[in-house]
């Protein structure tokens, strides 16, 4: 096999310096030979197109080249940085890539900012002036202005603003001072007609400077140019990613009693390039590899620290780091995935030709517009060709070798098909593509040539075929509070992944209603629901629910009480149409609210969501489904010495120990003794503050009554015994407060140890 040379353009690029001011027309190669470019350049085809469903798409050019060649190519500006970070050249003959040149470019601010005359940020006429003090001028002044000569040449001085009369008032006027041979002179701007610079240098940097604003503004092409150096006829390729629209799909789901359902796939493909697609290989890869853009195309600068020369500074010492690895050698695998830029498909890296055994794809999320259809149902548009072939012809795995089941395939596809194509009004549509895994991808290869006008875009049919489903009606409250919804439970046994979008059923020939789909591995099941089950109706209706408690426990004083919580939920069902109904009834799972489903059915299908009970229905049957679950309610109480009604609460329920209750018990016990003591205590206290009162008031008459009187010494006698019975009385108190305290403690500790 001829030996091959690859070469990636972003390195080539960079080691040839290929920077600002390189154009494609007058590239020189890195021998220096100029004369490869007076040679016509070599078209190379689009061969092949692979799509993604993450925004990019992989472009692959071939054909012949003979001796010294080039090829020129044009892309869009905003696609030259995807083209430098992916682009690989392929020389399969006895030749090699000399280089590859593109039309580089300063940022416009620096180009601009490297002439004499500064034109960013769109400078007025006097800003323009302003920056060439010292330059000789010419100047044509206006027949009108004041004292001033029809022609002045001289240098210029500079720009000022002066204040002139304007009728009644003043305003601010731009002013050009100018050294002439008669000396000074001031000339307003609005004066001058014309104005030429005398030095060439200046006349020529000003030219330059317009003249990259102006192709500045046509930059949306970029040319590059391929060259292959080498010896007679020999094929080349180059393959890129760059942006691309994601490639989308939609179905069409037959469903008839007798037959199985058929399944018709369709990928939605645009060629939103200025170049028609003719004839190429097309693939379409369901994934999400990781993508970027990084900005590769505008020269970038950094900057650099100025540093001053250490004229007597001691030499530092240097430091080394270690290999980190021994070798350095890059690992490979057998089953590695590389992206095979020959094929334009994923394979293995020792084996680039052969797929991988799928792990699935990562699902996308839904909200592609879809675009319209380029012809009729059936039909292939963007000049796509079909020729009849059935509907399971095309359909085959790779690797796949089942003589018998193709057999049957033939045969049952020569009615299914052409019945099908009758009654969508079309004419018979197989697979136009061969599905396959790719590791952690899925492909559908088309398997004839696209022909697909610029701007255009097209219905591909990816998938034919009769698959597993069973009608179901599937009912959940929070989708329609009344009626089930028809639908289908779908087995996918086509075989090929089915990448999601949207289906439209047909009952027969008639539209039954819209579904959609995620993406759906093989042999995978998956819930479709299309329509509003009208003839079949449910109403739930929740019971009243029981709490009973089960047990209580107690530890260091922390009383816990579980509680057994039921719910009920009864679903009554009615089959009011004319068939039968196999019903899927969707309950809340709510096993993260720590309820468990008890004395019901298990549940057909067990999601994070939901559980689905089915339920059978014969025409005009009515029937009702109940679903228990239950749940275990904890809840603490710390007793304290408030929880007497708490305590009393525990020792009268019958789901208490008896150890427990009778723990309780002392501790009411111990409660009352505390409360006796607190109780005499506060009579005590009591007694003090009645005898402090009647003692003051007892003062108040001493004051009043004279010394002499009788009944001053009947208040002199009360208030000396009273006195003798408050000394009693403090004295009581203070042991009181003692045996309250202690009592109070005593409590409290009994329970902080209560345990059962």
């Amino acid at each position: 096999m001829a030996s091959k040379k690859w070469l990636l353009v972003a390195p080539v690029a960079g080691a040839l310096g290929l920077g600002a001011g390189v154009g494609a027309d007058k590239f020189l190669s890195a021998a220096g030979d100029a004369k490869q470019d007076l040679k016509p350049a070599t078209t190379l085809p689009l061969t092949r197109v692979v799509l993604f469903n993450s925004g990019v798409g992989y472009f692959s050019r071939s054909g012949e080249v003979e001796g010294e060649a080039r090829v020129d190519l044009t892309f869009p500006e905003s696609d030259v940085n995807d083209l430098l970070k992916s682009m690989v050249l392929e020389d399969f003959g006895r030749g090699r890539i000399s280089a590859v040149s593109y039309d580089s470019r300063e940022p416009i601010a620096r180009t601009l900012g490297s002439f004499a005359i500064n034109l960013n940020n769109n400078p007025t006429f006097a800003g323009i002036i302003g920056q060439l003090r010292g330059e000789r001028i010419e100047v044509a002044v206006s027949a009108a202005a004041v004292n001033q000569p029809g022609k002045l040449t001289g240098t210029i001085v500079g720009v000022e603003k002066q204040k002139v009369p304007a009728g009644t008032q003043t305003l601010d006027a731009d002013v050009l001072n100018m050294w002439c041979a008669e000396g000074m002179r001031a000339i307003r701007m609005t004066d001058i007609q014309s104005l030429r610079f005398s030095n060439p240098v200046i006349e020529s940097e000003f030219r330059r400077a317009l003249e990259v604003l102006a192709l500045s503004h046509d930059s949306q092409k970029k040319a590059v140019q391929l060259h292959f150096a080498g010896e007679g006829k020999r094929k080349v390729q180059v393959g890129y990613v760059i942006d691309a629209p994601i490639w989308k799909t939609s179905y069409r789901l037959l469903m008839n009693e007798k037959e199985k359902p058929y399944l018709q796939g369709w990928a939605m493909v645009e060629n939103p390039t200025d170049e028609d697609w003719t004839g190429v290989k097309m693939a379409l890869v369901s994934g999400r590899p990781i993508s970027f853009k990084m900005d590769l195309y505008n020269p970038l600068y950094v900057e650099r620290p100025t540093v001053e020369p250490e004229l007597f500074a001691s030499l530092r010492p240097v430091t080394y780091q270690g290999n980190f690895n021994g070798r350095g050698e890059r690992g490979t695998g057998d089953n590695q995935q590389v992206f095979n830029f020959s094929t334009g498909l994923f394979g293995n890296q020792a084996a680039p030709r052969l797929p991988v055994p799928a792990l699935g794809p990562l699902p996308l999320a839904f909200d592609a517009p879809m675009p319209p259809a380029g012809g009729k149902l059936g039909g292939l548009a963007g000049g796509v060709p079909t020729d009849g072939v059935p509907a399971f012809e095309k359909m085959k795995l790779a690797g796949v070798n089942d003589p018998a089941g193709e057999a049957l395939r033939r045969k049952h596809a020569a009615g299914t098909a052409a019945e099908l194509a009758q009654r969508l009004g079309a004419g018979s549509v197989g697979n136009a593509a061969t599905a396959g895994a790719l590791g952690d991808f899925f492909q559908y290869t088309i398997d004839h040539p696209v022909t697909l006008p610029r701007q255009k875009s097209a219905l591909l049919p990816i998938v034919g075929k009769d698959i597993e489903g069973t009608r179901v009606s599937i009912y959940n409250a929070g989708v329609q509070a009344k009626h089930p919804l028809l639908g289908l439970r779908l087995k996918n046994t086509s075989g090929a992944h089915l990448n999601q979008g949207p289906i439209t059923v047909f009952e027969g020939s008639t539209y039954a209603g819209d579904t959609r789909v995620l993406d759906v591995q093989p042999n995978e099941e998956r819930l479709l629901s299309y329509a509003i089950d009208l003839g079949t109706e449910v109403d739930p209706k929740a019971g009243a629910g029981k709490q009973k408690i089960t047990s209580i426990k107690a530890v260091k004083g922390i009383v816990t009480t579980t509680t057994k919580v039921t719910e009920e939920t009864t679903y009554k069902a009615i089959n009011r149409s004319q068939a039968d109904r196999a019903l899927l009834i969707e309950h809340p799972n709510r096993t993260s609210q720590q309820f468990k489903l008890v004395d019901t059915d298990k549940p057909t299908e067990d999601t994070p969501e939901v559980f689905r009970f089915a339920l059978g229905l014969k025409a005009g049957e009515t029937k009702s489904f109940t679903v228990k679950e239950e749940r275990d309610d904890v809840s603490t109480i710390a007793l304290t010495n408030g929880a007497e009604d708490q305590i009393r609460y525990f020792v009268s329920l019958s789901e208490a120990s008896p150890a427990l209750k009778q723990r309780l018990a002392e501790a009411l016990t111990i409660k009352g003794g505390w409360d006796a003591t607190a109780r005499e205590l506060a009579q005590v206290t009591a007694d003090l503050q009645r005898f402090t009162i009647d003692q003051d008031r007892i003062r108040k008459n001493l004051r009043e009554t004279p010394k002499e009187s009788e009944v001053y010494a009947t208040y002199l006698k009360k208030l000396s015994d009273q006195e003798k019975e408050i000394d009693a009385l403090t004295a009581k108190q203070k042991g009181l407060v003692g045996d309250e305290f202690q009592a109070r403690k005593k409590y409290e500790h009994f329970l902080a140890n209560i345990n059962d």
